[in-house]
Parts: C-alpha cells; sequence; structure tokens
C-alpha cells in the first residue's frame, strides 16, 4: 500500500488528556525514540534503519520526507530515490514527514522547499540513505546465517542466499539491521542500471485527494481549539493606534482581541464569528509614512534606474560599448513588469499551541526549520522545546517559505489566548499582504552586423531586491543575484555582452515567487531577441539555433520543442505562432505558443509546447505535471494580474480583481522530455519563464505590435 502518512495518524501522534485544574486542555506529543515508528494498520512498530527508513515487520516501509508537498509529487518522487538502491517492494512504499524538531544535527539536510531544489539538492543523500539501508540488512541477514555478505543478494525487499536458495524479508532482518552502524561508504547504481528512477509512478497522494482525505493546514482541528482571524495595517509601514473592544465584547463567540503591532487579532469559537466581530471592530491605524506612495511613484523610480550611474555590473564579455558604437544597426526598448502576488488557494493559516516551555504548531509551511525557529522566536522558548507538524500546502509558489509571518501571528495570538488557536486570513488579508514577486523595469540594446547578427548584448535591470529584504547577507557589493538571474549568464553566445543591476527598493514587501526573477527577465531576453531576429531579417527560431550552435543540449531542447510545434509548417488560417527559450534552475527549456485573435482583441492560446532537459528524471509523470501547472500560473500572470499601489495600499483584494485563468481559456499543453543525463535540473517552476514572451511573440507574429509590459488586459487584450 503506497501513500501519505497523514499528520493525524503519523508516528508522532497526538497525545489528548484534560487537565485536573480548571478543566483546561493539556495537548503534547509522543516522540519515538531511535529505531521506532507508528503502528500502521497492524500496530505494529517498526525498526529504524538510517534516519531516512522504517522498516516494519509486514515488509511496510516509511521513507522520512524532509521537504514539503504542494502538489509537485515530492512525496512520491523522494521516497523513489531512496527505494532505488534500498531495492525493495515499491507496493509497500509511503511517505512521512520528517520533523524539523529531529534535524538539529541536519541529518535530514535542508527543509527547504522551493527553488526547484527538493529533488536536485537531496537526490544524492537519499540514494546513500537507501544503499546504506540496503547493506545494513544485507549485513545483519549475513550475521543471522553465517554466511559471507557476498553470497547475499536484496530484491523487492528479499534476501537471498545464493548458493542455498533460502530467504527473509526485510520485515524480518530490519530490528537486528537497525542495531547496525551504518556504511561509511556505499556505492551507487550506475544510472543505466536503474528499474524505479525514471519510469512514471502513481503519485502517493491522488487517490487521497481525490477522497478528500489529505490534512491541509485549513483541515488541521485540535482539541479545545478556537479561532482567530485579523486585519493588518492596509498601508505598508503603518501601525496599529487604538481599538475598542467593548464594540464587539458582547458578540456570539467573541473571546478575545489580541494587538500585534501592526495588526490586530480576534479570537472567538468559531471562525465565522471572528470573522464578524472583526469586522464590527472600531480600529484606528497610524498609516505612518507610506501613505501617499503610489504606482506613478514607484514607476518614476524605476525609470530613473534605467540610466542612473550605481548600477552593479553583473556578466560582461567583450567590448560592449566599442562593439555598440561601430554596429550596422542598433535597436532598443524598454520592458516594464508589475507586482504580482502568489494567490493560494489555501489562504494562509496556522495553529498553535502554547505550554509552558513547550510550543506546537501545525502549519502549511515550506520550510519546516523556518517555522520552528520563527515560533521559538514568538513564543519566547527555546527551539528544542518547539515541535512543526508539517500538514499539506493548498498552493505556496514560494510564498510560504521564506516567509513565515502566519506561523509568528498565529503562535503569539496562541500565547495570549491561552489555548490552541487556529488563525486564518481572509482572502482579502492573503491578497494585500503577500510578499510580491517584485516590480522591475529593463533597457535592452543590441548592436547587430551587416548581416543582422547581433554582435553586442546589453542590459540594464532595475528594480526591487528580495534578497536585500529577506537575506541582506547575501548582497554582494550592492549586487543581488537572484535578481540578475538569468540574464546575467545565457547560453546565447553573443561576441559582446553587458548586464548591470540598479538596486531600487519600495516599502512593497517582496518575497519568492514561481521562477523568481527568471519570471521577468525571460520575458525581457526572449520578447526582445524576438524585436532582435525581425530587425535583422532572421527566422526567430533559426535566430536562437545559430546563438546556440555550440550548445548541443540546449540546441537539442529547443529543436524538440520545433518539432513538436511544426515549427516552420503553415498555420492554419488566423493561427500564429511565437517561442521563447530560457534556462532555469539546471533545466533546458523551450516554449512555443499558438494563439488566433478575435476581431475585439480577444486572444485564444490554442496551444503550448514546452520541451525540456532537466538532465535525470525521476518520475516522468510529475515532470508533466508541474510543467502544466507552471504554464498555467504564467498565463495567468501574462494575460490578466498586477498588484497596483494606491496611498500606499494594495488596490486588489480578492479574485475579482486579481483574476486566474478560467478553464475554457486553458490551451492543450504538450510536454516534450528530453532528458540527456549527467546532471540533475529543477523541474517545479521552469515551465513558466517562457509563457509570457512566447505568448507576446506570437502577438506581434499576428498584429505587428510589440508588447513590453504587463499583463496583456493592460493592453486591451481579454480572452476568448
Amino acid at each position: 500500500m503506497t501513500g501519505i502518512e497523514s499528520p493525524a495518524l503519523g508516528r508522532r501522534a497526538f497525545l489528548v488528556s484534560s487537565a485536573a485544574a480548571g478543566g483546561g486542555l493539556m495537548l503534547g506529543l509522543a516522540l519515538p525514540g531511535p529505531a521506532e515508528a507508528a503502528g500502521g494498520e497492524d500496530g505494529a512498530a517498526g525498526a529504524e534503519v538510517t534516519n531516512w527508513i522504517v522498516i516494519k515487520p509486514d515488509n511496510t516501509i516509511i521513507v522520512r520526507i524532509a521537504r514539503s508537498e504542494m502538489g509537485q509529487g515530492s512525496f512520491t518522487a523522494l521516497p523513489m530515490l531512496v527505494c532505488e538502491e534500498l531495492e525493495c517492494d515499491w507496493s509497500k512504499v509511503r511517505g512521512e514527514y520528517a520533523s524539523a524538531s529531529d534535524n538539529r544535527d541536519n541529518s535530514f539536510g535542508s527543509m527547504s522547499t522551493g527553488g526547484s531544489r527538493a529533488i536536485r539538492e537531496s537526490q544524492e543523500m537519499l540514494r546513500r540513505a537507501g544503499a546504506a539501508a540496503r547493506e545494513m540488512l544485507l549485513a545483519a541477514a549475513a550475521q543471522k546465517w553465517g554466511v559471507p555478505r557476498a553470497e547475499l543478494k536484496a530484491e523487492n525487499s528479499v534476501i537471498t542466499d545464493i548458493p542455498s536458495g533460502r530467504t527473509m524479508t526485510y520485515g524480518e532482518i530490519a530490528e537486528a539491521a537497525s542495531k547496525l552502524t551504518p556504511p561509511s561508504k556505499v556505492t551507487l547504481k550506475d544510472p543505466k542500471d536503474w528499474k524505479l528512477v525514471g519510469k512514471a509512478q502513481m503519485r502517493f497522494d491522488i487517490a487521497d485527494k481525490v477522497m478528500g482525505r489529505p490534512v491541509y493546514g485549513i483541515d488541521v482541528r485540535v482539541p479545545g481549539m478556537l479561532y482567530a482571524t485579523l486585519a493588518q495595517c492596509p498601508v505598508f509601514g503603518g501601525r496599529l493606534a487604538a481599538y475598542d473592544e467593548a464594540k464587539i465584547a458582547s458578540m456570539p463567540g467573541f473571546r478575545q482581541v489580541v494587538p500585534m503591532g501592526d495588526a490586530v487579532a480576534v479570537v472567538a469559537d468559531s471562525y465565522w464569528q471572528a470573522h464578524q466581530a472583526l469586522a464590527a471592530l472600531p480600529i484606528t491605524w497610524d498609516e505612518g509614512p507610506n501613505a501617499a506612495l503610489d504606482d506613478a511613484a514607484i514607476a518614476q523610480m524605476l525609470r530613473g534606474g534605467l540610466s542612473a550611474g550605481d548600477a552593479v555590473v553583473a556578466g560582461k564579455a567583450g567590448d560592449a560599448a566599442g562593439a555598440l558604437a561601430g554596429a550596422a544597426r542598433r535597436v532598443e526598448a524598454e520592458y516594464h513588469v508589475p507586482f504580482l502576488a502568489h494567490a493560494t488557494m489555501e489562504t494562509m493559516n496556522c495553529t498553535a499551541h502554547v505550554l509552558p516551555g513547550k510550543v506546537e504548531v501545525w502549519a502549511p509551511t515550506q520550510s519546516a526549520q523556518e517555522a520552528l525557529a520563527v515560533a521559538a522566536r514568538a513564543a519566547g522558548v527555546d527551539p528544542k522545546d518547539v515541535e512543526v507538524h508539517v500538514t499539506m500546502l493548498g498552493g505556496g509558489f514560494g510564498r510560504r517559505g521564506a516567509v513565515q509571518d502566519f506561523v509568528r501571528q498565529a503562535v503569539v495570538i496562541a500565547k495570549a489566548a491561552g489555548r490552541p488557536v487556529k488563525l486564518l486570513w481572509s482572502r482579502e488579508e492573503d491578497m494585500r499582504h503577500d510578499f510580491y514577486r517584485p516590480v522591475s523595469m529593463a533597457k535592452l540594446t543590441a548592436g547587430l552586423d551587416a548581416a543582422g547578427m547581433p554582435v553586442v548584448w546589453q542590459v540594464r535591470l532595475t528594480g526591487q531586491s528580495i534578497l536585500a529584504a529577506l537575506r541582506p547577507g547575501a548582497i554582494r557589493n550592492g549586487l543581488d543575484r537572484n535578481f540578475v538571474e538569468g540574464m546575467a549568464e545565457v547560453a546565447y553566445e553573443f561576441p559582446n555582452f553587458f548586464v548591470d543591476y540598479a538596486m531600487r527598493n519600495t516599502p512593497v514587501p517582496v518575497g519568492f515567487w514561481r521562477s523568481v526573477n527568471n519570471s521577468q527577465n525571460a520575458f525581457y531576453k526572449e520578447s526582445f531577441l524576438d524585436e532582435v531576429a525581425h530587425a535583422g531579417g532572421h527566422d526567430p527560431y533559426e535566430l536562437r539555433r545559430a546563438l546556440l550552435k555550440n550548445h548541443p543540449k540546449q540546441l537539442a531542447v529547443l529543436d524538440a520543442a520545433a518539432k513538436q510545434a511544426g515549427w516552420g509548417k503553415t498555420l492554419p488560417a488566423g493561427m500564429f505562432r511565437g517561442i521563447a527559450y530560457h534556462d532555469s534552475y539546471n533545466t533546458l527549456v523551450c516554449g512555443i505558443a499558438e494563439i488566433s485573435l478575435g476581431d475585439k482583441n480577444e486572444i485564444t492560446v490554442h496551444r503550448i509546447v514546452c520541451a525540456l532537459d532537466s538532465g535525470y528524471v525521476v518520475n516522468p509523470d510529475t515532470v508533466v505535471t508541474q510543467v502544466e501547472g507552471a504554464i498555467v500560473f504564467g498565463l495567468t500572470a501574462a494575460l490578466y494580474d498586477k498588484i497596483t499601489i494606491k496611498n500606499g495600499r494594495v488596490q486588489q483584494a480578492n479574485f475579482d480583481t486579481y483574476p486566474m485563468l478560467r478553464l475554457k481559456a486553458m490551451p492543450k499543453i504538450e510536454v516534450v522530455q528530453v532528458p540527456s543525463g549527467g546532471f540533475w535540473g529543477g523541474v517545479g517552476e521552469v515551465g513558466l519563464p517562457p509563457v509570457a514572451p512566447a505568448l507576446c511573440n506570437a502577438i506581434f507574429a499576428a498584429t505587428g505590435r510589440r508588447i513590453r509590459s504587463l499583463p496583456l488586459s493592460d493592453h486591451g487584450f481579454t480572452t476568448a
């Protein structure tokens, strides 16, 4: 039985008891020691064979997962890496979240999920864990039988003594194996010998999702739990000035008001009662210094960055200035993209219980370690006294990663309430208090030779730095490497190349957003390269082929997309194509969009082809679904969405003003995988960057009109 271990049924089961004094509720955790795990259906404990793997007597294998599951398939792909080396029966494998509390020695490595890192940063550690456990099982069997290890083989959770033919299962020898010291060195399989990795496997979570069984953060129920919702100062940087609790004290279910500096929370017996009481609570805000901030002021600041003298060089080759002066033709354009929200379907939420010297948190977080650290600081306890239960995530896209504001708030509220409290943000709070994808601008200049080929590529980027806000120690000499990703280094071979960056920060909070700055820079780079192709009289695909001629893997991806889309073949009347190529997260990707336009600029996106090479592939099915999801995310942003600022406030509040792609506007998506092996690339974000430029390049093919800012709705386009 493959599956996900539910937080409510896992090895860290809840122990709930009524407190004798005052009828209070005590909630704790059973923390099994080494070589123990939850009983499962038959109630039998399992043996911990390495910290990653628990094997039960019935041969059920539990693989601990240190990364979060938010729909990307990590709970299936990561165990596949372990089990490939473990040589176990895949049909009896299931996953269980690893505990951040057990990771103080970093034995689980990073528990952060983002940047398309779950597989590419975990793969070696997990394969080695599987190989080590296999060798421990074989060594224990050799000891029990009194035979040389070399006479034994492991396959499908069975150990066989080759000379005699006798067998034993992993479940029969796991307890003895758990007492052995893990080997310091193991030999990993050659990829050509993989049996599981690289083959499509059904995801563990799908059947449970169809039946509504997974526990998301919003689903958590703890005995004695109260509910809270909150209002945060609508102006960034503002503070809570006053509130009148007496006005809502008699409302049904009301418990208390909890002030939090820049926010105020209302606690009640149910979410609806808390929501109603908060709506009736008189609140006065000190709007602070940013009450006059608006889009015009932000745009003026960014435009100044396009010509400012404080830019930091991000990448260079040759003599761009000299070559530009001698170019036969010069092409130049400015591009701009807005702030964007994450708009996860599950709004920010967290359940917390603060007891003397102990804190428990149930959170849909992308970073269990960061959630634990934030909870400890908020409660004023040692991190060793905090337990974080990671739930399934109803969308993350970066919002639930580096920033754990919802965890901090829940802990503060629960501490004040003296009871378990579930904090649930409204959709309006979620939209207006996000950590947005940064606003940015770019000025791109190309110099062409007499044959129309680009001999100079020069870019000035300006905009808000995520690292300056969240990880200032990562800034080096004024350069945010994340901001220039996908632009400072490109596979295209330009004889003369120069990219610099002028940082311009605003009071609007920014954070990591699916594909981060690749989403902006791919739009700039690939849209402008299309301009260069047409200015030089070249087919956009053929120009890219010429610029990638010395990069066979990139060229193979480009050609695979073109072949699948039928580039060069005549399209039906009224249909047009656009192409974009962009490497990100160590994966090579090409996207092609096919569109048609109605009489009133209604766009129909008929098909998007996406070819990619991520090196090694663990589960091909999850690659397809992740690319499809990223394309939907990218289409939504390109077609409709932007976050605008007026009077220091976000103007969008819900999906009526920040719409999502509708089912009727969904194109056919064809994913072409051309894995070449030899490296590990990310997948979760890479399908997004080519979407906007491919779409806008198709619009140019249809209309001759260049789109240099997003969303397309700003240019009068709608979806049919």
